[in-house]
C-alpha cells in the first residue's frame, strides 16, 4: 500500500444513509428482504437453466451467467451495507475497503462484457439466422463467457494500485453506502487528479465501448426486424430481446452518470441514489424481468416444479 509519507488512516467509516438515522431497523429489514429476494431470484434462474436440457441454449446460457454474477456482485456490498445499519461503529479496514471496491468494479465490469455478449447473440439469431447455429457454437459461447470474466477481473487492477499508494490523515468518513472510487479519492491528502483522469479513461473505455457496441447491435436488430413482412414476426423477434433490453437500460442508465465524468463527485445524496439503484434494484429486479417476460423460463420453472411434487 506504498512506502513512506503515507496514510495514517488504517479504517475507514461509512456513513451510509445520514438522513435515515432514526428509521435504520426499518432500511434494514427493507435491504435485506430485497437482498434475499435477489439471492432467491437469481439462484432460481441459474437452477432452472442448469437442470433444464431445453434450456441449453447460448442466450440461455448467457442468462444463468448473468444471473451466478448478480449473486457475487450484490454479495460484494450488501452484506456490509446491512451490518452497518445495525452497528453504531460503520467501520471497514483500508484493506477491506479496496477488496470491496475491486470486487465490486471487477463484477461490473464482467456485467458490461457480458450484456454486451448478450447483444451480439441477439443480433445474430435475429440478424443472421441461418449461420446462428455454426456462429454462436457452444464452445465459442464458453469462450465468450471465460473472457467476460477474465476481463473484468483484470479491469479495476490498475485503478486500485493507484489508490493504494494515495497518503489519507484524514478525516476517515465515506460519504457514501459503500466502498468506491469517488468518496474514497475525496478523502486523500493530495492531488488526486491522476487517478480521477485514469478512472475516466477506463470507465470510458469500459462502459461506453460496451454500450455503444450493445447500442450497435440492436441498430442492426431493429433493421432487420423492420423489414419482417408479419406483425406476428416483428412481435416474436422483438420479444426475445425485451428482457435483455430492459436491463441494459436500466444498469447502463445508471452507472454512465456515476462513473463516466471528471469530477469526484457530484452531490452526496445523487451519488447514494444512483448507487442504490445499479448495486440494489438492478440485481433485485433481473429475476423477474427475465422470468416475467420470458415464456421459455416459466415453462421450464413449472416442469422443476412438478417434477419436484411442489407443484401438480
Amino acid at each position: 500500500m506504498g512506502t513512506g509519507n503515507w496514510s495514517q488512516v488504517i479504517e475507514f467509516i461509512i456513513l451510509g444513509f445520514p438522513h435515515f438515522q432514526g428509521v435504520q431497523i426499518y432500511l434494514f429489514f427493507l435491504l435485506l428482504s430485497i437482498y434475499f429476494t435477489t439471492i432467491l431470484g437469481n439462484l432460481l434462474i441459474f437452477l432452472v437453466v442448469y437442470l433444464d436440457s431445453r434450456l441449453h441454449t447460448p442466450m440461455y446460457r448467457f442468462v444463468s451467467i448473468l444471473s451466478f454474477l448478480e449473486l457475487g456482485y450484490t454479495a460484494a456490498t450488501i452484506p456490509k451495507m446491512l451490518a452497518n445499519l445495525l452497528s453504531e461503529k460503520k467501520t471497514i479496514s483500508f484493506s477491506g475497503c479496496l477488496l470491496q471496491i475491486y470486487f465490486f468494479h471487477s463484477l461490473g465490469a464482467t456485467e458490461c462484457y457480458l450484456l454486451t455478449a448478450m447483444a451480439y447473440d441477439r443480433y445474430l439469431a435475429i440478424c443472421r439466422p441461418l449461420h446462428y447455429p455454426t456462429l454462436m457454437t457452444q464452445s465459442l459461447c464458453i469462450k465468450i463467457a471465460i473472457g467476460c470474466w477474465l476481463g473484468g477481473l483484470a479491469g479495476p487492477v490498475v485503478e486500485i494500485s493507484l489508490v493504494s499508494r494515495l497518503p489519507f490523515c484524514g478525516p476517515n468518513h465515506i460519504q457514501h453506502i459503500f466502498c468506491d472510487f469517488p468518496p474514497v479519492l475525496s478523502l486523500a491528502c493530495t492531488d488526486t487528479s491522476v487517478n480521477v483522469l485514469v478512472d475516466f479513461i477506463i470507465n470510458s473505455c469500459k462502459i461506453l465501448a460496451t454500450f455503444l457496441l450493445i447500442l450497435s447491435s440492436y441498430l442492426q436488430i431493429i433493421r432487420t426486424v423492420l423489414k419482417i413482412p408479419s406483425a406476428a414476426g416483428k412481435k416474436k423477434a422483438f420479444s426475445t430481446c425485451a428482457s435483455h433490453l430492459t436491463v441494459v437500460l436500466i444498469f447502463y442508465g445508471s452507472i454512465l452518470f456515476m462513473y463516466v465524468r471528471l469530477k469526484k463527485s457530484y452531490s452526496l445524496d445523487y451519488d447514494r441514489a444512483l448507487a442504490v439503484v445499479y448495486s440494489v434494484i438492478t440485481p433485485f429486479l433481473n429475476p423477474f424481468i427475465y422470468s416475467l417476460r420470458n415464456k421459455e423460463i416459466k415453462e421450464a420453472l413449472k416442469r422443476q416444479l412438478m417434477r419436484t411434487g411442489i407443484l401438480r
